[in-house]
């Protein structure tokens, strides 16, 4: 059984994602004044009272607004409310009940679903205790009163959230063999398409519109016997295209969905090819020592002969080339083509992550690389290299004692890594070395 899962619902600009927030203990949705601000789902785990459970932020929903992209945002919601096993629905406590309201906690009763009705933005309890008849009309029990911005009267709202659980079970299953993958790229080269076509439903909103997807969301997914977390997120621009603050806020989830990923697919629009922002998304997944796939998207449109892969590869190696270690691969994610084998390299990636090698193995090669490639002297001084160890995954990690590591030059630890790629792999990661003289 999964953990429960909380769904927090209600029209735009009512407090939703300061609550979600406050439960979660981080600032993971973006907060801003301006309506309509969430637009997908967005996940994240919590706990209460030693209880683990996962909530979900959802865009606001617009009874009367007929508009195709409001309407996705309430498709969200709903998809959100049908796999939710409690409900909180946001109101604003200062306004008041409106027509919008009522609307809502109709569609709400329909679900079937515990539902506790949240009434948000109430600075003065006892002013507030006058005035809750209001809200009794809504037909939904007692109201739960809350400051979200002050973090007030949060527990004894959660308190409220556990109860209602009942015997759901709570699950405290590990992640350590979890993959953690970021979707990164440039806005509108089919992020969140490929994110959908993973996971196999309509999790991210879809649109032709650039930046549709500002929030990083995660979703866990189950394929076979293997588990991952797939995040998608928002298009990365430059800087000088980053114009409002709530960009900036999506930029800045995307870097931290990087930091907090196993695997970084760097998404290719195949019709563009590699730009400058493409090389600056991959130099931070270098910097952060994430695994790194080049994901060429919307290869169905391409028109192909006998070399056209070949060019391709061609291009982004040269583009690319600090990061030669990352495999490419050339997909569709409108058509699913060869989406399957992305899943298969995503694994055999992670797997190259985690591999360690044993000291003494790693010695008997390293022993052999010295010999078929002595290190050069500098001024009449050589180098010697003792032993390596492996210190680290996540990236492959090794320290390397020398007599002196001011002679250890870079040409040389690049064909150090370089065998250590041959004798063991390490596809699609970093490798990091780091030389220490030995006392």
């Amino acid at each position: 059984m999964n953990k429960p899962l909380v769904a927090i619902v209600g029209r735009p600009n009512v407090g939703k994602s300061s609550l979600f927030n406050d439960i979660v203990g981080k600032r993971i949705s973006i907060v801003d004044d301006v309506p309509g601000v969430t637009r997908d789902r967005i996940y994240s785990e919590a706990e209460w009272c030693g209880v683990n459970f996962d909530v979900v932020d959802t865009g606001g929903i617009q009874m009367d607004d007929d508009g195709d992209f409001y309407q996705l945002i309430k498709k969200q919601s709903e998809i959100a409310i049908e796999n939710a096993d409690v409900i909180l629905f946001v109101v604003d406590g200062k306004e008041g009940v409106n027509e919008d309201d009522r609307t809502i906690a109709n569609f709400l009763r329909k679900s079937n679903k515990p539902i506790i009705l949240v009434c948000n933005k109430v600075d003065d309890f006892n002013k507030y205790s006058l005035n809750t008849l209001e809200f009794y009309e809504l037909g939904l029990g007692e109201p739960a009163a809350i400051s979200a911005v002050n973090k007030m009267g949060i527990g004894d709202l959660l308190d409220r959230v556990i109860n209602s659980f009942g015997s759901i079970s709570c699950d405290n299953k590990d992640e350590e063999n979890i993959m953690r993958v970021a979707i990164v790229g440039r806005p509108n080269v089919g992020k969140s398409s490929l994110y959908n076509r993973i996971i196999g439903q309509e999790r991210s909103i879809v649109s032709d519109i650039p930046g549709t997807t500002r929030d990083a969301i995660d979703t866990h997914v189950t394929i076979g016997d293997d588990r991952f977390i797939f995040i998608d997120t928002a298009g990365l621009r430059k800087k000088s295209q980053v114009k409002d603050n709530i960009e900036r806020y999506s930029v800045i989830r995307s870097l931290n969905a990087i930091k907090r990923s196993d695997i970084t697919l760097l998404l290719i629009d195949s019709t563009e090819g590699v730009t400058e922002q493409d090389t600056k998304i991959a130099g931070y997944a270098l910097e952060e020592g994430k695994g790194i796939i080049v994901v060429v998207n919307k290869w169905d449109l391409v028109e192909k002969n006998d070399k056209t892969i070949v060019l391709y590869e061609k291009n982004i190696r040269d583009r690319l080339s600090f990061v030669d270690f990352a495999p490419i691969i050339f997909v569709s994610a409108a058509t699913g083509l060869r989406i399957h084998k992305l899943i298969e390299l995503i694994k055999e990636v992670y797997n190259n992550s985690i591999l360690k090698i044993k000291t003494g193995l790693l010695n008997d090669v390293l022993n052999e690389f010295i010999a078929l490639n002595p290190p050069p002297a500098d001024k009449g001084k050589r180098l010697k290299i003792f032993y390596m160890t492996q210190t680290g995954i996540k990236p492959p990690s090794f320290v390397l004692f020398v007599n002196n590591k001011n002679l250890f030059h870079f040409s040389y630890e690049r064909y150090l890594e370089n065998q250590l790629r041959n004798s063991f792999g390490f596809l699609g990661n970093p490798i990091k070395i780091d030389v220490k003289e030995r006392e």
